[in-house]
């Protein structure tokens, strides 16, 4: 069973090794997350966790409210939403349903806030994997969008779209 506890100081040197493994560059290459300093933070418009399967570490994801992230990456994003990174440390642990799973707890952790509204994820516009990924999960394409030096898509789930593939109906 997989499981999300919070990111800590502790996981520094895990999140610096992953960081450099090639199939996490290819997703995110222009980003540095400060990781020495960042885990040591705790602001309330933001969740840092660490995905394990048997207390093994095999992947992040990081859940902020875009209103109140202090960068303001997301632009003039309007209320009640939520935007998702998302990763697997190791090559070997692709490929294996870990990224579906983290994302559905991701996404159960965000919807249970009856105000938001929908999810934000901007995987880059030429990462089709990540694309055909996020449409399995019910994101629907929004835009082409530049952030930084990345070009990147943004795809969005509402809360309505969620519950209802979620539903079995």
């Amino acid at each position: 069973m997989i499981t999300l506890r919070p990111a800590t100081i502790a996981d520094l040197a895990l999140l610096q090794h992953w960081d450099d493994q090639s199939h996490v560059i290819a997703s995110d290459p222009n980003d540095d997350w400060h990781w020495e300093i960042e885990l040591d933070r705790t602001p309330d418009w933001r969740e840092q966790l660490v995905a394990e399967i048997a207390d093994r570490p095999f992947g992040f994801v990081q859940i902020i409210d875009p209103v109140r992230e202090e960068s303001h990456y997301w632009g003039d994003a309007p209320a009640n939403l939520r935007a998702i990174d998302i990763w697997i440390g190791e090559a070997s642990d692709l490929g294996k349903g870990y990224g579906t799973q983290i994302m559905q707890l991701a996404l159960a952790r965000c919807f249970a806030d009856p105000l938001v509204t929908a999810v934000l994820i901007d995987p880059l516009a030429s990462n089709t994997r990540a694309h055909r990924f996020y449409e399995r999960l019910g994101f629907q394409f929004v835009e082409r969008r530049q952030f930084g030096d990345d070009d990147c898509f943004v795809y969005c789930l509402s809360q309505a779209d969620w519950h209802h593939k979620n539903s079995g109906i």
